[in-house]
């Protein structure tokens, strides 16, 4: 029987990633003694490795596919296949930025002012890379973490951190001067394992579910009656991705209607719809829109 093996990322992307694949149809199973968690597909082995590493296990063949942001692929140059982008997090749902930063009393205001200057990042390679093309000379040092320490105690005179919300960058007291590049999580697959017609295909139907489990996020269903007299008003004012689906109750001139909507709409759309007629509101939640 065939096999795919499937990276995991480890660390910050690791629960919202298995909470994915569980709304797609996998159950994943840590163990903490162990870096191959279970799951329940015999057609998949799982391994568990560092966002900053997949794309260049996925590139050696170690692991067939994987899940990993568009800044460690840069980062390391790897060769790989992109076969799809999937923003996920628990903190918000648009891309991370990439960002040099510098104290808030800082004389720097610009990257030319970082001439000579020591810049502090976990993101060595595309860093250096970046003002290499900008004709800056800069040192540039590998933090292992805690980068925001380095420069507001003086050990650097600007970071390059990545931020979803800024919110640990304005805690520090830092100031951002420049976007570097703006990343998001992506599907990847190594080449040979995407020119296999079997692995290709086990690969395009998990990024199909998991993708189908994404749009469904901050979407529900939503069910009702409506008399007949109704139909028509309620109709007008109800969203749906398509249009409603629409049903006669049985020896009645009222309707079914059911209808998928963003989830932010409920809140306003509910008593409208009471207003014009609808009774028996249902809203439910939802696993995947394919």
């Amino acid at each position: 029987m065939s096999v795919l093996k499937l990276g995991i990322p480890k660390g910050s992307l690791e629960k919202a990633t298995i909470e994915l694949f569980e709304k797609s149809g996998w159950r994943i199973k840590l163990s903490q003694r162990s870096y191959f968690p279970e799951i329940d597909d015999d057609e998949l082995v799982c391994s568990i490795c560092r966002a900053q590493e997949m794309s260049r296990y996925v590139e050696q063949g170690v692991i067939d596919a994987g899940i990993t942001g568009r800044d460690w692929i840069l980062e390391n140059e790897s060769d790989v296949v992109v076969v799809a982008d999937l923003i996920y997090s628990k903190v918000s749902k648009r891309p991370t930025r990439w960002v040099v930063a510098v104290p808030g009393d800082s004389a720097i205001k610009k990257l030319a002012d970082l001439e000579g200057k020591k810049v502090a990042t976990e993101l060595v390679n595309y860093t250096r890379r970046f003002f290499e093309q900008k004709k800056i000379n800069v040192d540039i040092e590998f933090s292992w973490g805690a980068t925001e320490a380095k420069v507001v105690s003086g050990l650097a005179d600007a970071i390059v951190e990545v931020t979803e919300t800024e919110s640990t960058i304005r805690a520090h007291g830092l100031r951002i001067i420049h976007e570097m590049m703006t990343s998001n999580t992506q599907f990847i697959a190594n080449r040979s394992a995407w020119e296999d017609p079997w692995k290709r295909e086990k690969i395009e139907n998990i990024v199909l579910l998991l993708k189908g489990a994404l749009r469904a996020d901050k979407i529900v269903g939503l069910k009702m009656n409506v008399p007949g007299t109704s139909l028509d008003s309620v109709i007008a004012i109800l969203p749906s991705l398509n249009a409603p689906t629409i049903a006669n109750l049985y020896n009645t001139d009222w309707y079914s209607l059911e209808t998928v909507i963003s989830e932010h709409q409920v809140r306003e759309l509910i008593p409208k719809l009471i207003k014009n007629g609808a009774e028996g509101i249902i809203e439910y939640g939802l696993n995947k829109v394919i």
